[in-house]
């Protein structure tokens, strides 16, 4: 199964293409728009600060290719920041900078006395979760300061079922990964979560077509 990682310069990328070759996947990195809208699925991964991602990713056109590959039914799946991204907003270093608003909800800080959240955490998987199946008590790595705390759900668009939500606990509630037809998105690294991490990557690809 064919799967580009879209190299954007953001973060260590080939990790995550280690691991989703482990995984299974014949796997590529680019920052050619057209192989990565022609992959079975695109995987955005993304470390740092929320408004140098957003603004590399526009500069790439990465924000119209997402759009087009949901348009079309085509995965797409996003790795912390990665996540972060296809919010509304985010509010990150005392400014609003706009995301890719595939999902209402905005970054905030977490709240608590303790940030980055770095480290092993467990996930309340949502009901029926693809992502989860089968590691539904695992714990998986996480490293960040942001998240998204609201419930996305609660602001979906009426005329699309809801996206399934799954959260973890850093001082408060936040979103740990989201599901919503072909666009899906984890907080943590499934890249560094192991074993689990792994599984997580291998139910992805399983709901790759050819």
């Amino acid at each position: 199964m064919k799967v580009t990682v879209f190299d954007y310069g953001s973060g260590n990328v080939h990790s995550a293409v280690r691991a989703l070759a482990q995984a299974g996947a014949d796997v590529s990195l680019t920052s050619d728009p057209g192989e990565a809208m022609s992959a079975a699925g695109l995987v955005v991964p993304g470390v740092g600060a929320f408004d140098t991602v957003v603004k590399r990713l526009r500069a790439l056109r990465g924000d119209r290719f997402i759009e087009r590959r949901l348009a079309c039914g085509l995965p797409v799946l996003g790795i912390c920041v990665g996540l972060q991204v296809l919010f509304e907003a985010s509010e990150e270093h005392g400014s609003r900078e706009p995301g890719l608003n595939q999902f209402p909800g905005t970054v905030t800080k977490l709240p608590s006395e303790i940030v980055p959240h770095m480290g092993w955490s467990t996930v309340e998987t949502a009901p029926g979760s693809k992502l989860f199946a089968g590691i539904e008590n695992e714990r998986f790595y996480f490293v960040h300061s942001y998240g998204v705390q609201t419930d996305p759900a609660q602001d979906a668009d009426d005329h699309f079922a809801p996206p399934a939500i799954s959260w973890a606990s850093h001082g408060g509630r936040f979103v740990a990964a989201i599901e919503q037809g072909p666009l899906s998105a984890v907080q943590f690294h499934p890249e560094k979560s192991g074993e689990a991490g792994l599984r997580l990557l291998r139910n992805w690809l399983s709901t790759l077509k050819g």
